[in-house]
């Protein structure tokens, strides 16, 4: 991770699909934990979109608020009775005004540092969106990772991420508008697409009218292979921003997400 970051996650994300039961799946919980603080350290987005505050206890939302749950903690120990979790409280981000859809391209070539990316992006948006985000995965087809209403723990969202391999042609209308159907079941004020992609749509139909109708797009884009992806931004007015590998996504992330 000193050396080489990007290969290291990239190899992670690989031996996630490791033919070797037992070392597969040990890859993907040490992926799973190691991804989710990658996204929690990362740089936090500004002008309102996230914030770090004080929470509902959730076993995989965040760190524990020593001070918030002190007096519960206290009274269990006092009474010698066990720990109320709900009046626990954790420190987590906090965005109860945005919902979030997350769009993997997963058509062509996906794993090591791509799917590293997409993982690490997942964790991100888990982070910043935990009561109301989507994880979408699109080739020819789109799998919900993640539906914007169900449950689901965050760990979870990215070891299921893991197993997806690349794959088909590449349906971006498609994807675009099952994120508009995703979003439009939040009710949240400010709703946000975010497509992990090369903009590359392989299979005919009108992309720009599916980006039409999602409120707030962003692209996220691969550096060596951004061309078509700003070309696209820019006809449907999306903010845009590319990552050179797993470790950069964070902070392409919250780039995108300012206003």
């Amino acid at each position: 991770m000193v050396d080489d970051p990007d290969e290291t996650l990239g190899l992670l994300a690989d031996l996630g699909g490791a033919t070797d039961e037992r070392l597969r799946d040990l890859a993907r919980r040490l992926a799973a934990g190691l991804f989710l603080d990658i996204a929690r350290r990362g740089p936090s987005t500004r002008r309102g979109v996230g914030r770090i505050g004080a929470q509902p206890y959730r076993p995989d939302g965040g760190d524990l608020d020593i001070d918030a749950s002190f007096e519960a903690v206290a009274d269990a120990v006092a009474s010698g009775a066990a720990i109320d979790a709900e009046r626990l409280r954790i420190r987590s981000w906090s965005t109860p005004d945005t919902a979030l859809c997350l769009l993997v391209d997963r058509s062509g070539s996906m794993g090591g540092k791509p799917l590293a990316t997409a993982a690490i992006a997942a964790a991100a948006v888990a982070g910043r969106a935990p009561k109301s985000y989507s994880v979408l995965a699109f080739g020819k087809d789109v799998v919900a990772v993640k539906s914007q209403d169900g449950d689901k723990p965050s760990e979870q969202v990215i070891t299921d991420l893991l197993t997806l391999r690349g794959h088909g042609t590449t349906d971006l209308a498609g994807a675009l508008r099952a994120a508009s159907e995703q979003l439009s079941r939040a009710t949240a004020a400010r709703k946000i697409a975010i497509l992990l992609s090369d903009c590359r749509p392989t299979v005919d139909g009108d992309v720009l009218g599916a980006a039409v109708g999602i409120p707030e797009l962003a692209v996220v884009a691969p550096e060596q292979d951004c061309a078509e992806a700003i070309t696209f931004a820019q006809a449907c007015g999306a903010r845009m921003a590319t990552v050179g590998g797993p470790s950069q996504i964070v902070e392409a992330l919250a780039s995108v997400l300012e206003r």
